[in-house]
C-alpha cells in the first residue's frame, strides 16, 4: 500500500472523543485520558516548559 491519498481512506476511525473537563477533542478513547488537560486525573496537566491557557476555549460549544 502506497502511503499518499489512497492511504488515508482508511483513516476513518474516531481516537478522541471531548473531554469533560475542558471541553476540547483530546479524550483519547483507548488510553482513556486527555492529552489536553489529562482527565482523568485529579491534577491538570501542566509543564514548566508550557504556557498555555487552560480553558480558554468556550465549553459549552
Amino acid at each position: 500500500m502506497s502511503k499518499g491519498t489512497p492511504s488515508f481512506g482508511r483513516h476513518n476511525k474516531t481516537t478522541h472523543i471531548r473531554c469533560r473537563r475542558c471541553g476540547r477533542y483530546s479524550y483519547h478513547k483507548k488510553k482513556e485520558e486527555c492529552s489536553k488537560c489529562g482527565f482523568p486525573r485529579a491534577r491538570l496537566r501542566k509543564f514548566a516548559w508550557q504556557c498555555k491557557n487552560f480553558f480558554s476555549r468556550n465549553r459549552n460549544r
